[in-house]
């Protein structure tokens, strides 16, 4: 009796910022599914590499990559690496990011500087050098926030920027890409349980009043979202995004 293969089989996947988290979810539910991974990390390298053995022992391909999500060399390097060690390059997650909350009119310049170039610049490089080995129907998917549409509370006006300057991004690279069947598209995650928003953190009590489902989401709940988005099923959505935020925004 034939099984049928899975969705991602055959595939081959680059997911940024992975050694945790959210992006750790992202690359092991894309390998679930089929897909060869490397992953990038700036600083968690035994996290990192942990992760790449989880992934092997799926029988899958994997790599774990050191590499500043700001730097063009380093994304350079992270492409490339990608492509030789997997053979290819089929699906960008986007995935790196960084947050420094407080009040704007007092954060300091290194900080509103590291966001940008993280969440926005690092972005645009990295999608900039995967197209050159994307063939046609590849899938971009970066991940946003629901602040990028709504800002909920105070203290995060430059993180949300840098996350609407997704919004935008991903419109607009959807239209370029469109004739080759590239979709390029958001999850935009609301309060997620991770190490940069715990959930019995101290800004939870006043996160979860405005909750529609009165919990944390997961990070496999985002991964979810992504692995749909890299599939089959997915090959008429573009330049879209989907709220996984536990109704945060509604």
């Amino acid at each position: 009796m034939s099984t049928s293969p899975l969705r991602l089989e055959g595939k081959r996947a680059l997911v940024t910022g992975a050694a945790r988290g959210i992006g750790a979810a992202i690359a092991l539910k894309l390998a679930e599914d089929g897909a060869d991974v490397a992953i990038t990390y700036e600083k968690s390298g035994e996290k990192a590499e942990a992760l790449a053995a989880n992934i092997r022992a799926l029988g899958r391909n994997a790599v774990a990559i050191q590499a500043d999500a700001a730097s063009l060399e380093a994304a350079k390097g992270a492409v490339d690496k990608t492509v030789s060690d997997l053979g290819g390059l089929d699906i960008l997650v986007n995935n790196a990011g960084v947050l420094f909350a407080g009040d704007f009119a007092k954060q300091p310049l290194e900080e509103i500087d590291l966001q940008l170039n993280v969440n926005v610049r690092g972005v645009f490089l990295i999608t900039q050098l995967a197209l050159e080995h994307i063939p046609d129907g590849g899938r971009i998917i970066s991940v946003g926030s629901n602040a990028g549409l709504s800002v909920p509370f105070a203290g995060i006006a430059v993180y949300a920027a840098t996350k609407s300057a997704l919004e935008s991004f991903t419109r607009g690279l959807a239209r370029e890409l469109g004739p080759r069947k590239i979709t390029v598209n958001l999850v935009r995650p609301g309060p997620i349980n991770t190490d940069m928003n715990p959930e019995d953190g101290p800004i939870a009590p006043h996160v979860l009043p405005s909750l529609s489902i009165t919990r944390y989401g997961q990070p496999n709940e985002v991964a979810e979202a992504v692995a749909f988005l890299a599939g089959p099923g997915a090959a008429y959505v573009t330049g879209s995004g989907i709220l996984v935020d536990g109704g945060i925004s509604a």
